[in-house]
């Protein structure tokens, strides 16, 4: 028996569109001679659809393309595909849940037992959780229907809002005798996750005795990022089939000849899958929200010079605008950089100087600002003058602006509201600078030149005053980055951060700064999401809380 997995890229509340992506491969599917396909969990939604859920008209547009969507797949071939159930007889909440299709018609229902509801995860918010359901029967076989987190019951705890669960979705289709485990997922990525979700679907086929056989979502979704690798494993836990990463892709199986592939497995980490998951993640957000082009601030520094080669790779260097701004404290170094660059991305450049706009604004400031000397009030005004010109091009030409921070200035506000935080997508807010250096140089082994090597090798500089350095006012970023990660994505104590060997003075300062500026970070535009907790939906700080639960320490 063959059967196919279409990993494919959705987009949110798409019901029309997402039900035509379903048919043709579903086409495609039945003309390769598979007698059942599986796509994503709510491929028909499009994962998530979020608030979408409670609009009653949505609910029914998704039961009508369900139906027009039975009538239409090919004789032969059974469809199972990930859609928004109704609730209960008597309303409630609807269901994260799956429709088998074949035959013209609806031939069952299952639903998603366990809801996320941690870190981006906030399923119990739109979703009643369902019950178990009896597995379907389909050319002599029994398929044992999950979906996403139903097969993380038995998974280490990655994030401090998992849950200990009860339930075991997988022993229970078992039980119920299911001889292959099918899962529909929408399982975003992080770097590691996919050499550990195929590691999760190993242990599930060996402690269940079963073949396993998961489909997941491809592509990018607001700040989340769905890196496909599909996956099959045989009842020994043995990996038999793969989908590629980041791309759309159909996979055939045949089920009586489940042959191991001869292939490594996937690699814990590699900056290769961060290039590929930020490339994806910025097309298809610029592609889903209406976008053909972006323009990038270019300093001559090397977070700009990242976005901007990424932004190439996404959209193509003729859809790129580059725009440098000097002023006087602008080295001739950042100038001549930002020309490099643009020459060799092949990108256009646009010059626009902000040095008299910034003298007429302190011009007629002058009078509010008497008796007070110069501090970091005026170096703002010339990041948001910048951030005032980019937003004028971006809505005078249509492009969507990249904005160019990285996690660690993000994380202690080395950066301007209203300045260098406008734009339409943060492409590295989730990136530290180490790895900022580190994916750039990667860059370089593929392509060599594509970052000029002055820009790799000097001192980051923000340029806003003489002879100004960003470790004039930071720790060296390699201490920064692991404060940071110690203290957002392992959770760890003052106390324990110190323990590991950094200063106190220097973790408090940190800590302090990481604290006060959650109200900037609530005004920054999405961004893309690379690590396992990142600036967004996924971890939600009061802005005006109590300072001691940040453990700053006496």
């Amino acid at each position: 028996m063959h059967v196919a997995m279409g990993q494919i890229n959705t987009v949110q509340g798409d019901l029309a569109g997402n039900a035509k992506r379903i048919l043709a491969v579903a086409r495609e599917a039945r003309r390769e001679g598979a007698e059942l396909l599986l796509v994503p969990e709510l491929a028909l939604a499009g994962y998530c659809p979020r608030d979408l859920v409670y609009r009653a008209s949505f609910l029914e547009a998704a039961a009508r393309e369900e139906a027009r969507l039975a009538a239409a797949i090919p004789d032969g071939l059974h469809v199972l595909a990930g859609t928004v159930a109704p609730g209960g007889p008597g309303g409630g909440k609807p269901h994260n849940g799956a429709v088998l299709l074949g035959e013209g018609k609806v031939r069952a229902r299952f639903s998603k037992q366990l809801l996320p509801n941690y870190d981006v995860f906030d399923e119990a918010r739109w979703f009643a959780p369902g019950e178990p359901a009896q597995p379907f029967q389909l050319g002599g076989r029994r398929f044992g229907v999950t979906i996403c987190e139903d097969i993380w019951s038995h998974a280490e705890a990655t994030d401090p809002g998992m849950p200990t669960y009860r339930r075991d979705p997988p022993a229970e289709q078992v039980r119920r005798g299911a001889d292959v485990l099918l899962n529909l997922s929408a399982s975003p990525f992080d770097w590691g996750k996919p050499a550990r979700r195929e590691r999760l679907v190993r242990d599930v086929a060996r402690r269940s005795g079963v073949p396993v056989l998961l489909v997941n979502l491809v592509g990018g979704n607001d700040e989340l990022i769905f890196d496909g690798h599909s996956v099959v494993s045989d009842a020994q836990g043995r990996v038999v089939a793969r989908a590629a990463g980041f791309d759309e892709h159909l996979l055939l199986v045949d089920l009586d000849d489940l042959s191991p592939l001869s292939v490594p497995p996937l690699p814990e980490r590699s900056l290769e899958e961060i290039r590929k998951a930020l490339t994806l993640g910025l097309v298809d957000y610029a592609r889903k929200s209406g976008f053909r082009r972006a323009l990038v601030g270019l300093s001559g520094g090397i977070d700009s010079a990242l976005t901007a080669a990424l932004a190439v790779d996404a959209l193509g260097a003729q859809n790129i605008l580059g725009v440098s701004m000097p002023s006087r404290y602008t080295s001739d170094l950042s100038r001549t950089e930002a020309k490099a660059l643009a020459t060799t991305l092949g990108i256009r450049l646009e010059t626009i100087p902000i040095e008299s706009a910034n003298a007429s604004v302190l011009s007629t400031l002058q009078p509010h600002f008497e008796g007070r000397p110069p501090d970091v009030t005026e170096e703002n005004i010339q990041a948001r003058l910048r951030g005032m010109f980019l937003m004028a091009l971006s809505n005078k030409l249509g492009h969507l602006l990249l904005t160019t921070g990285n996690k660690s200035e993000l994380a202690v506000g080395y950066s301007t509201l209203y300045g260098d935080l406008c734009g339409g997508l943060a492409v590295i807010s989730d990136l530290p600078k180490t790895q900022v250096y580190a994916l750039a140089r990667h860059l370089n082994t593929r392509r060599p030149g594509t970052i000029p090597e002055p820009t790799l090798t000097r001192p980051p500089s923000a340029e806003l005053r003489p002879d100004q350095k960003d470790e004039d006012s930071l720790p060296p970023y390699d201490v920064l980055d692991d404060i940071i990660y110690r203290s957002m994505e392992k959770l760890e104590s003052f106390a324990e951060i110190t323990a590991a060997g950094h200063d106190p003075v220097v973790v408090k300062d940190v800590l302090q700064r990481l604290w006060r500026n959650e109200y900037k970070r609530r005004q920054m535009p999405p961004g893309l999401k690379v690590t396992s907790k990142a600036f967004g939906t996924g971890r939600r700080m009061p802005i005006t809380g109590a300072p001691q639960w940040y453990e700053i320490g006496e």
